[in-house]
């Protein structure tokens, strides 16, 4: 997955986990490499402008894919232009679609997930007058006209980890990872550390999926938030993808377990079970990333976390009450969480990025 945050279905996990890894390690090489930067606002000022996005796969009923279409929608209509999105269906597609995209001469091409890198890249090269906004990932290279979307999902993740360690009862928290990459544990290692922020003598203890398939395999997830059951973890994080998730939740209802989900609001799959979720806007970072080219500043890497409206938690989102999250039922924990993620936006409390180190 993104780069591992975005919602990842098995479809795409068949074509892409070869080399998911090398990607996530350019991903991070890249984002520090460049300085990131907090969205600029657009003015407003840039009219009759046309997007088109290219999607992995089909939109269908992934819900972080439909909120990139949203952005591209509410850009392209704020600026008086229009939007187009192409659907990836299969790895040539996506070269396909990136290559039409091209032809049509849009303003800015949107193209999301860590899949889209090489071929940004080369597209990027040959047409230096087009403007690519790449999300969710960053080509290897820097070039002028491509400009990078990427998240600070660890200031999610933290929060999160402050409600597990407010509602565990064991003192043991954990989490449920699709591989050992500083990407992915953006996840991870800041749940732990947020469970310590708001209980000091609480304990952390991570698993990894590993195998063939860590991103599209449910059943391995399962066997290993079982496992963390038998360590006596009640609160787990599960930062296993969309598929891998599906094993977390099936071994949470089972077990009796209070499990996080990532990227959309994932408690309608499990009620009862998932406690809250680390959202990601793609909409928020489609949106401004467009505003930011239409209006003359393109390129670089922009970063979106808690301040720019980019990660968010489903307890902090409008509609709480009826997202049959657990949390819910926690008023006084969600005040919690407002409260830390003041203190986050405003610079008074720094998460650690595992990807820096």
């Amino acid at each position: 997955m993104h780069v591992f945050s975005r919602r990842t279905t098995p479809g795409r996990i068949v074509l892409a986990a070869v080399a998911v890894t090398t990607a996530l390690a350019a991903t991070a090489c890249n984002a520090n490499d460049k300085k990131d930067s907090a969205a600029p606002a657009g003015d407003g000022k840039a009219k009759g402008k046309n997007v088109v996005l290219v999607t992995p796969e089909p939109i269908g009923v992934n819900d972080f894919l439909k909120l990139a279409k949203q952005g591209v929608e509410a850009s392209a209509s704020a600026a008086g232009g229009t939007s187009k999105v192409l659907e990836s269906k299969d790895p040539t597609a996506l070269q396909q679609n990136v290559e039409s995209a091209v032809r049509q001469k849009p303003a800015v091409v949107v193209a999301v997930g860590f899949e889209f890198n090489d071929v940004i890249a080369q597209q990027a090269q040959a047409n230096p007058a087009q403007q690519f906004l790449l999300v969710d990932s960053c080509t290897d290279k820097a070039f002028p006209n491509v400009t990078c979307a990427v998240f600070r999902e660890h200031e999610g993740a933290f929060l999160a980890g402050a409600e597990a360690g407010l509602l565990t009862k064991s003192g043991k928290t954990g989490a449920v990872v699709a591989i050992d990459s500083p990407q992915i544990r953006r996840f991870s290692d800041p749940f732990g550390a947020g469970a310590k922020q708001t209980n000091a003598n609480s304990s952390f203890t991570q698993l990894f999926v590993g195998g063939q398939n860590p991103f599209n395999d449910p059943a391995r997830a399962s066997e290993q938030t079982t496992s963390l059951k038998t360590k006596g973890v009640d609160t787990v994080m599960g930062a296993a993808s969309a598929a891998g998730n599906l094993g977390v939740f099936n071994a949470a209802k089972t077990d009796g377990l209070q499990v996080w989900g990532v990227d959309v609001n994932q408690c309608p799959q499990a009620p009862g079970s998932v406690v809250d979720n680390v959202i990601k806007h793609t909409d928020v970072a489609v949106q401004k990333g467009v505003d930011q080219i239409l209006n003359a500043t393109p390129g670089g890497v922009v970063s979106y976390g808690l301040k720019e409206g980019g990660i968010s938690l489903t307890s902090l989102e409008p509609g709480l009450e009826n997202s049959q999250c657990g949390i819910a039922q926690h008023p006084d924990i969600v005040k919690t969480v407002q409260d830390l993620r003041a203190q986050i936006v405003d610079g008074r409390l720094q998460v650690a990025d595992p990807v820096k180190g």
